[in-house]
C-alpha cells in the first residue's frame, strides 16, 4: 500500500490555473485524484469553472448532463463535503480548509485488479471510512483521468453551524 500526499498553496480557480500546479501532468492516478478534491471546491463559487476543470480531469469523456446533475445533487447546500478531504478540516470547524491545502490519497491491494484503471481511497474528515475514486489511464500518453468520482460526493456529517443537534 502505498500513500500519496499534495499540497496546494491555493485551490485553482479555472483551468488555466489547474494546468499550472505540478500535477497537472497527470502521470500518476494520484495527482490526478488529488486534483479531483481541489476541482470539487470549486463548485461553491463557480458551477462552469468546476465542470470545465472536471472535463480536463476527464480527458477524452467530458462531462455530461447526467454527470452535472448529480453533482448538483450532491453539492447543491453541502459544498463543504470537497474540503472534507483536506487536513485540518472537521465538522466541529465547519470543514474549513486553510492554506497549503493538503490531501493524501492512498491505494490498497486491491486498486489495480483491472488493467490501466486505479481505484484509489482519501480519507474525509466527516465520514469512518475513505471514499473512493477511480482513475483510467489512457496508455498512448501516459497520463491518468478521472473515470468515476461519484465515491468522493456522498453526505457526511454535517458541520457544526448546520447541525441542530450539535
Amino acid at each position: 500500500m502505498a500513500s500519496n500526499t499534495f499540497s496546494f498553496s491555493a485551490l485553482p480557480a479555472n483551468v488555466g490555473e489547474l494546468q499550472a500546479l505540478a500535477e497537472a501532468e497527470m502521470k500518476t492516478p494520484f495527482q490526478t485524484a488529488a486534483l479531483a478534491v481541489a476541482v470539487f471546491c470549486r463548485y461553491e463559487n463557480s458551477v462552469d469553472d468546476c465542470i470545465a476543470m472536471l472535463d480536463y480531469l476527464k480527458g477524452p469523456e467530458p462531462t455530461n448532463n447526467f454527470d452535472k446533475q448529480f453533482i448538483r445533487d450532491r453539492l447543491v447546500g453541502k459544498t463543504y463535503v470537497p474540503r472534507s478531504y483536506f487536513a485540518g478540516t472537521s465538522p466541529s470547524n465547519n470543514y474549513q480548509a486553510t492554506a497549503p491545502y493538503t490531501v493524501t490519497v492512498s491505494d490498497n491491494p486491491y486498486s489495480y485488479t483491472n488493467e490501466n484503471y486505479a481505484t484509489l481511497w482519501i480519507s474525509s474528515s466527516g465520514a469512518d471510512n475513505p471514499r473512493q475514486i477511480t482513475l483510467r489511464l489512457k496508455p498512448s500518453t501516459g497520463v491518468w483521468y478521472v473515470n468515476d468520482y461519484k465515491g468522493l460526493l456522498p453526505d457526511i456529517r454535517k458541520p457544526v453551524a448546520e447541525d441542530p443537534w450539535a
